[in-house]
């Protein structure tokens, strides 16, 4: 059998919390945003990079407000998501080049959400033939780079004002 060395999943697993013991969502955008991988933070929501990502360019956008409910979240804080949606999907359009995206959200636990009290959408650049048989048989991702060089790519894109 061949073995894959993915460097970063200890830290994963090592990091790994119950979400009801706190919310990364609510803590990341209190950091600098080199260390939480904060890409563009306004009044209301903000983006991120996912530190585990499905594909390079995985980014998350939530609001500030600690909820979990799609349908409690009020207008602006809709906006100012929605717009923080666009531009992801334009900066990583600009910089890396996808062949397409998926963009969504898990709502509940049963859903997928691994943080179900933080709506949180992700947005996941795709490419042509990026689902290939690592993930079915290795059960492994091969990430061509690492996260901080994508958060160094993106960044720029981000410093508009909206």
């Amino acid at each position: 059998m061949e073995r894959l060395w993915r460097d970063w999943r200890m830290a994963y697993i090592e990091s790994a919390r119950d979400p009801d013991e706190g919310c990364i969502f609510c803590e990341l955008p209190q950091k600098e945003p080199e260390e939480a991988l904060v890409l563009r933070r306004t009044s209301e929501a903000f983006v991120l990079m996912n530190l585990y990502p499905y594909n390079p360019g995985h980014l998350m956008v939530a609001p500030l407000r600690h909820t979990g409910s799609l349908e409690d979240l009020h207008a602006e804080e809709m906006r100012q998501a929605g717009e923080l949606l666009q531009t992801s999907v334009k900066v990583l359009q600009e910089v890396l080049s996808p062949d397409g995206f998926n963009v969504g959200m898990n709502l509940g636990r049963v859903a997928g959400a691994g943080y179900p009290g933080h709506l949180h959408w992700h947005v996941v650049p795709r490419w042509s033939g990026d689902a290939n048989y690592m993930p079915i048989l290795g059960e492994a991702r091969v990430l061509p780079e690492l996260v901080g060089a994508t958060f160094e790519k993106l960044r720029g894109g981000f410093q508009v004002e909206l």
